[in-house]
């Protein structure tokens, strides 16, 4: 009985685990497509205004490329926390290792990246 219920545990914990990477995967491929699409709609908004240029201003494609590699770092780390998440689930004597968060760098990183959008927007300076 004690196998079955040590089993039933770890099939919890597999499927606890996918969710989590599935939710990574969700706001991963939100921080990718919000900045890209920060990017072309500030690029397309300037080449609609006056000269046709495609040139977005540097700040905003700063802020965009933050999303785009935020995101990128995160699906990574999520990967590489999931599988070594699957190995430890899968061993018989599995012990719950504390892991760095990749909730905290992600939040850490929105974060400065936010402070340097505000600091443009209240500033009123555009890095060309």
């Amino acid at each position: 009985m004690g196998n079955l219920n040590n089993e039933l545990a770890k099939e919890r914990n597999r499927a606890a685990a996918e969710r989590t990477m599935m939710a990574w995967i969700r706001t991963c491929l939100s921080l990718i497509s919000f900045g890209f699409g920060l990017d072309k709609i500030i690029a397309a908004i300037n080449r609609s205004r006056f000269d046709g240029s495609d040139h977005a201003s540097m700040s905003v494609r700063l802020v965009a490329i933050g999303f785009v590699l935020i995101g990128i770092l995160a699906m990574a780390s999520a990967t590489r926390q999931h599988l070594r998440t699957l190995k430890l689930i899968r061993r018989d004597d599995f012990v719950y290792v504390d892991q760095r968060s990749i909730t905290v760098f992600t939040a850490i990183a929105l974060t400065i990246i936010g402070i340097a959008a505000f600091a443009l927007l209240v500033t009123g300076t555009s890095v060309t």
